[in-house]
C-alpha cells in the first residue's frame, strides 16, 4: 500500500519543481529572462516552433517537424486539442505537467519496488527536482524502468513490451539491449533473447511504421538531426571546442568511441562472477551514451537518476551519488548562466566556468560508475552491507 507521507512526497518534490519554472510561466518564456532565472522549457517552445498551436500533425514537414520519436510527437498533437485558445501556451504547460507529474509518480513507484528504503534518493534528488518540467524525457523513463522491472522479475514479454514502447518514445532505451542480450546469454537463454528482441522490434514497429510510411521524412528529421549534428551543449565536445580543440571528425570519432566503451562494458559483464540483475547494469549503458554524446541535455539526470538508485548495493556508494548530485545541480546551474550571457543578457557565466561545469558533471558520474562498476565486480576492500531489493 502507497502510505500518505510517500504520495506527500512525490508531489512536494513537483510542486518546488513547479515553483522553479512558474517564474518563467508568468513571463511567458521571455528570453534571455528564462536563462537568467533557469527556468527555461522546451515545451511552449515547441508548442509554437512545430506548429502544435495550430494543430498541426506533428510529423508533416521535412524541415520542421518535431524532433522526438512517435509517442512524444503525436501525444503533443492529441494534447493541443485540449488546449484552450485563451493563453494557449500557459495551458498547454499546465496540462503538460500534470502529465509529467503524474509520470514522475509512477516512475517512484517504480523504483520503491525495486529499492524500496531509498526511493527518497529519487524523489528528492535536486537535479531531479530542477529538471523535471524542461521537457518529455519521464515519458520514456516511466516505461523503461517498467521493462527493467518486469525484466528482473523474468517477466520477459511485458519487459519487450514496455522497452519497445520507450524506444519509440525516446530512442536511446535502446541501448538496454546490449545489458540485456549479454544476461540471456550468460544465463544460456538464446531463445529467449531472440523473442524479447522479436516483441520489441514488433512493439517499436507497431508505433514507427506508420509515420515511416506515410510522412517519411518528417519521421526521419528526429535521426537525422542526431546523426548530423555538431558537438552540443553540454558534452565533452562541445568543452573541447571552448578550449580550441576542434574534432573536425566528430561523426566518426564518436561512433568509434561509443563502440569501444560498450565493447569494454560487455566484456565486463561477460566478466562478472555472478549474472547481474539489468536493474544493477542498466544505469552503466546509459552513462555511456550520455557521457560520450553529442549533447548533453539537462533533462538527462532524470534518466541517470532512477537508474543510479535501484544500481545502489551498498550504504557507502550514496557518499558517491550524492557527490556526483551535487556535480549535476552545478551543471544545471551552470548551463542556464552560460546561455544567458549566450543570448545577450548582461551577466552570464564565460566560456571557462562552463567548461569547468562540464567537467565536474563528467567526473562526477564518472567516479560514481566506477565506485558502483567496482562493488558490482566484487573488489571493493570492506565487508559490503546489501541494501534490500
Amino acid at each position: 500500500m502507497v502510505s500518505r507521507s510517500f504520495i506527500a512526497a512525490v508531489f512536494s518534490s513537483a510542486l518546488l519543481s513547479f515553483l522553479k519554472f512558474n517564474h518563467c510561466r508568468l513571463n511567458d518564456w521571455a528570453s534571455p529572462d528564462n536563462y537568467i532565472h533557469a527556468c527555461y522549457t522546451d515545451i511552449p517552445a515547441l508548442f509554437s516552433e512545430r506548429g502544435l498551436d495550430t494543430n498541426t500533425f506533428p510529423y508533416l514537414s521535412a524541415t520542421n517537424s518535431i524532433e522526438y520519436p512517435p509517442i512524444i510527437g503525436l501525444g503533443n498533437w492529441l494534447i493541443s486539442f485540449i488546449t484552450p485558445a485563451e493563453n494557449s501556451y500557459r495551458w498547454f504547460f499546465d496540462i503538460n505537467i500534470l502529465l509529467i507529474t503524474i509520470l514522475f509518480f509512477g516512475c517512484a513507484l517504480i523504483v520503491r519496488k525495486m529499492q524500496p528504503q531509498l526511493t527518497y534518493l529519487f524523489i528528492f534528488a535536486p537535479a531531479v527536482i530542477a529538471s523535471l518540467f524542461i521537457n518529455w524525457d519521464i515519458w520514456a523513463v516511466v516505461t523503461a524502468l517498467l521493462a527493467i522491472y518486469y525484466f528482473d522479475q523474468k517477466k520477459f514479454e511485458p519487459s519487450a513490451i514496455w522497452l519497445g514502447i520507450s524506444i519509440s518514445t525516446k530512442f536511446f532505451p535502446i541501448v538496454l539491449l546490449l545489458p540485456i542480450a549479454v544476461i540471456f546469454y550468460r544465463n544460456k537463454k538464446l531463445k529467449d533473447l531472440s523473442r524479447y528482441l522479436f516483441t520489441t522490434g514488433i512493439i517499436w514497429a507497431a508505433f514507427n511504421l506508420p509515420l515511416m510510411l506515410t510522412y517519411f521524412d518528417g519521421w526521419w528529421r528526429f535521426y537525422k538531426l542526431n546523426l548530423e549534428r555538431s558537438a552540443d551543449f553540454g558534452s565533452i565536445w562541445y568543452g573541447l571546442s571552448l578550449l580550441n580543440i576542434d574534432s573536425p571528425s566528430l561523426n566518426l570519432i564518436y561512433p568509434l568511441l561509443s563502440i569501444g566503451l560498450f565493447a569494454g562494458f560487455t566484456f565486463y559483464l561477460i566478466k562478472l562472477k555472478k549474472t547481474p540483475k539489468l536493474a544493477q547494469v542498466a544505469l552503466f549503458a546509459v552513462v555511456i551514451f550520455t557521457t560520450v554524446g553529442k549533447v548533453y541535455s539537462p533533462q538527462f539526470v532524470l534518466w541517470l537518476t532512477p537508474l543510479a538508485v535501484i544500481a545502489l548495493t551498498n550504504s557507502r556508494q550514496q557518499i558517491t551519488f550524492w557527490l556526483w548530485q551535487a556535480s549535476e545541480i552545478i551543471y544545471h546551474l551552470s548551463i542556464w548562466q552560460y546561455l544567458a550571457l549566450f543570448t545577450g543578457a548582461q551577466f552570464g557565466l564565460p566560456d571557462g566556468g562552463y567548461v569547468i561545469a562540464i567537467a565536474l558533471r563528467v567526473v562526477g558520474i564518472s567516479c560514481f560508475t566506477y565506485v558502483l562498476m567496482r562493488d558490482l565486480a566484487g573488489t571493493s576492500t570492506g565487508k559490503l552491507s546489501a541494501i534490500s531489493r
